[in-house]
């Protein structure tokens, strides 16, 4: 097949994008091509698929890496990541002496690591298998060390430093993109108490049911640490199309300007519409308590630019704390999900505490339910259908 040039296959570079200047080192094309390239540089492995040549190394003590900038790493020691999900989505195992790609960014994962972008090009972690390098500064106890990187130079051409942002297919306009709230498709949002809480199970759930509904459906992922798992998980579901902030050159959104993440919410759900779907579902990573998460829905804009959102928890108090926040910021809460919902015993707690229908997967992935999250009159939709369609 022959391969589309970067500009065919979408992979222009955003001319406000600054550089650290050209690089000082070449960089062998056979090493290049030898290199395992992650799924958060996955736009820079097409770029590679097209030419391996003319790129070369930054280097120096002066260089500080920002986020998206794409590295070429060592594994030097390995740790509680032992696989790197490669651009293709199979997950390579790692070896000691590695030579990786991989994007600068920072890492908020209750559950795994802290991570924050190192002053330098000194020794780094990796921070998550979907290709983040970073230092980490906390972790779980449950943790092994994170794997040890030695950064070898950040990749480069005769233009600057390849980041994420000038590889990716989309881009955030320069001005931050208008608010449809009105003809456009109905949005849903899985926002849930931390990570680990069932939010992308619930997505999914959602997808297969409005799509067994006849609709056309759609799925985003608005904030969250880059991996192609979630993204291949709605795809799986039958979601018509996915994207997500790497899309948008993000190798994750932990510490981004408030401004920024909400415009990403509002580009996705801008280019998620142009094909007409019925139905956006988006999930908003980490929990409540995550400030980029907790800036956002907090966001009078946000329960305009979103419908309705299903929340997901582990118990009861913790359904109860979230609902109630919502509703003081004015967001429509169309029903709880999650892992609570593995306890009958726990679901029905959280229905007497919350006022709100509190469903199983197997609940939101029957037209009937999944029916029902929809506002008012897109709900109208579903009593067009044949009894059959809808039956539970």
């Amino acid at each position: 097949m022959k391969a589309l040039s970067p500009e065919a296959a979408g992979l222009t570079a955003s001319p406000n994008v600054i550089t650290q200047g050209p690089p000082q080192l070449p960089l062998d094309s056979r090493r290049f091509r030898r290199a395992k390239t992650a799924y958060t540089t996955r736009f820079v492995d097409a770029l590679r698929q097209v030419s391996a040549e003319g790129y070369g190394l930054v280097v120096g003590e002066h260089v500080v890496p920002r986020p998206g900038d794409v590295v070429l790493a060592t594994v030097a020691e390995i740790g509680q990541h032992q696989r790197l999900e490669l651009a293709c989505g199979r997950k390579a195992r790692l070896f000691e002496g590695d030579e990786i790609l991989v994007a600068y960014g920072g890492r908020y994962a209750p559950d795994q690591f802290e991570a924050e972008i190192p002053p330098n090009l000194g020794p780094a972690n990796l921070g998550a298998a979907g290709g983040l390098i970073g230092r980490v500064l906390s972790s779980h106890l449950r943790m092994l060390p994170a794997t040890a990187l030695e950064p070898v130079g950040l990749l480069a051409d005769s233009r600057g430093v390849m980041t994420l942002r000038r590889c990716s297919p989309y881009q955030l306009p320069a001005e931050e993109p208008l608010l449809r709230t009105g003809n456009r498709p109905a949005t849903l949002a899985v926002v849930g108490t931390s990570m680990n809480s069932g939010k992308t199970t619930t997505v999914g759930a959602i997808v297969r049911g409005l799509t067994a509904a006849g609709l056309d459906v759609v799925a985003g992922k608005v904030t969250g640490t880059g991996a192609g798992g979630d993204p291949g998980f709605f795809k799986d579901s039958g979601a018509a199309r996915v994207l997500d902030f790497t899309d948008f050159g993000y190798p994750s959104t932990y510490k981004l300007p408030h401004d920024e993440v909400r415009s990403l919410l509002f580009a996705l759900q801008a280019e998620l519409s142009s094909g007409e779907p019925d139905v956006i579902v988006l999930e908003i990573a980490d929990g409540l308590f995550q400030v980029e998460t907790s800036r956002l829905v907090a966001d009078p804009l946000f329960s305009r630019a979103v419908d309705r959102v299903v929340f997901t928890a582990g118990e009861a108090l913790g359904a109860f704390g979230g609902v109630t926040t919502l509703r003081q910021n004015a967001t429509d809460v169309a029903a709880v999900s999650g892992l609570l919902t593995s306890s009958p015993l726990a679901m029905a707690e959280t229905a007497a505490a919350v006022g709100v229908p509190v469903l199983t997967m197997e609940d939101l992935a029957t037209p009937a339910a999944a029916i029902s999250l929809l506002p008012t009159p897109a709900r109208a939709v579903g009593a067009s259908l044949p009894d059959e369609r809808v039956a539970v």
